[in-house]
């Protein structure tokens, strides 16, 4: 049947695609967790308050003398993790069809993988 061979080539296709997308968002977000991270761990930023100091950037909460960590930067690195279960995901997926050692199928990876860098 032609016509699934066809269809499945496409899906095929699309699965790499995807997967090339989703590696460029993770590194997109990747980058954008990084930009909400304190731009420096200084010395004095990692050192407990002392009693009678105002300064609120030293009275910021901390644990084991280590401030703790944005909830920004934490949906974004929940984001990540996301992304990247999704995208081993669907590298098996791509894996698997490549393994069925059909030559269609498998260009359809490497035209998918090359369109999805592509763009």
């Amino acid at each position: 049947c032609a016509a699934g061979m066809v269809l499945s080539v496409l899906v095929v296709l699309l699965l790499s695609v995807l997967y090339e997308a989703l590696k460029m968002g993770k590194a997109v977000l990747l980058r954008r967790a990084l930009l909400a991270l304190p731009r420096s761990l200084s010395q004095e930023a990692l050192t407990e308050p002392q009693e009678g100091d105002t300064d609120p950037a030293q009275g910021s909460l901390s644990v084991m003398g280590f401030p703790i960590l944005s909830h920004r930067w934490f949906r974004y690195h929940v984001g990540q993790t996301l992304f990247h279960v999704v995208q081993v995901v669907l590298g098996y997926m791509v894996m698997l069809a490549v393994m069925s050692y059909n030559a269609w199928i498998f260009l359809g990876a490497i035209a998918g993988s090359t369109l999805g860098y592509f763009v």
